[in-house]
């Protein structure tokens, strides 16, 4: 690791203090020309004792903005402290964990992994219109139908067509032969360029898919794409879980990736984060915002800075032993659950390196999704699955408290069904 070590709670209050003491001082500061000023005194006691022991929340109430890409050429002085721990955040996800070279990247503390996606899209789509001239209506999505619906709201907001492809219903898995014949019939139809978006552990499922299944099929018809993995969910873990991983920018394909620090990670909401391979992230320049140092490239525009801080108070705390360490402890507890549906002989899906557990829904009944807060597939429509997430809080005591209902509800039905 270069980047990422443990330190202690020290350590993290000198480090933060550090950081504020180099960022603007509203109280103290003659400051004139900014449209900004620390959270309202009035409503915010920024003098309440706790504050001393609590650098995020210290950060919350001092209100730095951080707009712009700190990553790439001159940014806001007034915030240059926390911008300091914005880019140490960013060096850890990107070169510890995507295995990015150091200074290879750019990127951002985005509010949510749905920004974040639809950044790369938006990205993406001026890449394309900008090197190669191409006209929108010649560019186009693909993403499979388990992908999270931040990518039709790209392509509703962008104005791409998003082609679905189809996955097997059991495995999760990418439909090989209809991929290849959706994008034939996008060919025909005048696609030219194509953004794929690989899913690193999808919403309802946690399932990872190949982006080799795409590179295979757009390569072989010679045509040009770009790959962003959204790693939304999927980033806090599966790269902990899967030490064989490609989806990282080791893999040369890989060009942008997203992840929320507010699932995994237990970060504030929202807070996402959107990396990209060096320049990319260009073709988003917001020319027009030239009273912002640095100008923008970011969807967002003003964001907040204590988003960055939350994030950086979590990984230093931890370490990256201690934070293999409790995925770990997270597998252990999803194969648990798994290990006792099977001896129940449920039918449910779980990605290996994953914890998420998606049970069908023949096996689910509403006393079980009330009790439990079981999030369906569809609230509307059929509904085919149910999932239970492994977060932090999910302890085996309360999985076995779900297995013993379930037990019941599982004979009852039996009971119900021999009587019949």
């Amino acid at each position: 690791m270069l980047y990422w070590k443990k330190l202690s709670q020290k350590e993290r209050q000198e480090r933060i203090q550090e950081a504020l003491t180099e960022n603007v001082n509203f109280t103290l500061d003659t400051s004139l020309g900014y449209p900004a000023s620390k959270l309202d005194g009035k409503v915010y006691n920024d003098e309440a004792s706790f504050l001393a022991d609590a650098p995020t929340l210290q950060t919350y109430v001092a209100n730095p903005n951080h707009i712009g890409c700190h990553t790439l050429g001159t940014s806001e002085k007034a915030f240059k402290g926390t911008q300091e721990i914005e880019r140490e955040v960013l060096n850890v996800l990107a070169a510890d964990i995507f295995k990015a070279e150091p200074d290879s990247f750019d990127g951002y503390i985005a509010p949510g992994g749905t920004e974040a996606n639809i950044q790369a899209i938006w990205m993406y789509r001026n890449y394309f219109m900008y090197k190669h001239s191409a006209k929108p209506h010649e560019i186009a999505i693909l993403a499979s139908e388990d992908t999270h619906y931040s990518i039709p709201k790209a392509s509703n907001l962008l104005m791409l067509d998003w082609f679905k492809i189809p996955v097997d219903f059991k495995t999760r898995e990418i439909d090989f032969f209809s991929l290849e014949t959706i994008i034939i019939k996008a060919k025909e139809s005048g696609k030219k360029y194509f953004i794929v978006v690989s899913n690193m552990g999808t919403t309802m499922f946690g399932s990872i898919d190949n982006p080799n299944d795409y590179i295979q099929v757009l390569e072989k018809h010679k045509l040009p794409y770009k790959i962003h993995v959204d790693g939304a969910y999927g980033g806090f873990i599966y790269p902990f879980s899967n030490k064989e991983s490609d989806l990282n920018f080791e893999n040369p394909k890989i060009s942008s990736i997203t992840i929320d620090a507010h699932k995994m990670l237990q970060a504030p909401y929202g807070t996402g984060v959107f990396l990209c391979r060096k320049g990319l992230i260009e073709n988003v320049l917001t020319k027009e915002a030239e009273y912002v140092e640095g100008m923008d490239l970011t969807l967002c525009g003003s964001r907040s800075g204590s988003n960055a801080v939350a994030v950086w108070m979590i990984l230093f705390t931890y370490g990256p032993f201690g934070w293999c360490e409790k995925v770990r402890v997270l597998q252990m507890r999803t194969q648990w659950l798994c290990d006792q549906l099977d001896a129940l002989n449920v039918a449910y899906y779980r990605e290996p390196f994953m914890n998420i557990v998606t049970i069908q829904s023949q096996f689910i009944t509403e006393s079980l999704v009330k009790k439990f807060d079981l999030v369906p597939q569809k609230h509307n429509g059929d509904n085919s699955w149910y999932k239970i997430v492994i977060m932090d809080h999910v302890e085996v005591d309360h999985l076995s408290t779900f297995i013993t209902d379930l037990k019941e509800s599982l004979y009852a039905e039996k009971i119900i069904t021999n009587e019949i």
